[in-house]
């Protein structure tokens, strides 16, 4: 049996997300966006609870099509709201539609957002011994938050950068490391 992170448990979902996503450096903007509402969402609760509900937030945030999410209205807002398959938080949900919305600026200035992310490490992934933040994610979470975005705090940011592979976490003793 492979030996994993800790804090993996026996959840093939878990396990899967483990094994062949976190610590992975993603290049797609399709998928950092799609991460950043993901974490965005995870707040205050585990990140298990996030991804048995993955699918259902992909169906209701149209597949995580920046374009389409930046564009959305009051009465998708209350479309969400009413959703049981997702975490139905206004903030939280308001809070995707203006990282959208900035996530495109973001775009636009620096070509994609994975130009702009990974320029904070020179397109390096960091080795890091495990965290709740760090320098490198309170930096990150300044400049979003300075960009008008929400619910990335250096915590959020950091769980972020983990997931996309920006700072790989895995223990020594995991066959990911």
């Amino acid at each position: 049996m492979k030996k994993r992170c800790s804090w993996v448990t026996q959840d093939e979902i878990y396990v899967r997300y483990h094994d062949d996503e976190w610590g992975v450096p993603t290049h797609d903007d399709k998928e950092l966006f799609e991460m950043l509402v993901l974490e965005s969402f995870q707040a205050g609760l585990s990140w298990i609870t996030i991804l048995k509900k993955r699918e259902n937030f992909k169906k209701a945030f149209d597949d995580f099509d920046v374009l389409k999410v930046a564009n959305y209205n009051e009465d998708k807002v209350n479309e969400l709201l009413e959703n049981e398959g997702i975490i139905r938080h206004k903030g939280k949900i308001n809070a995707a539609i203006t990282n959208a919305k900035k996530f495109i600026e973001i775009q636009k200035e620096f070509g994609s957002f994975d130009s702009y992310i990974w320029s904070f490490t020179d397109e390096k992934t960091i080795k890091a011994e495990y965290l709740t933040e760090s320098d490198l994610s309170k930096e990150i979470s300044k400049d979003l938050k300075k960009r008008g975005m929400k619910f990335v705090g250096p915590k959020i940011i950091y769980s972020y950068l983990e997931s996309i592979g920006i700072i790989d976490n895995h223990q020594k003793d995991c066959f990911k490391y």
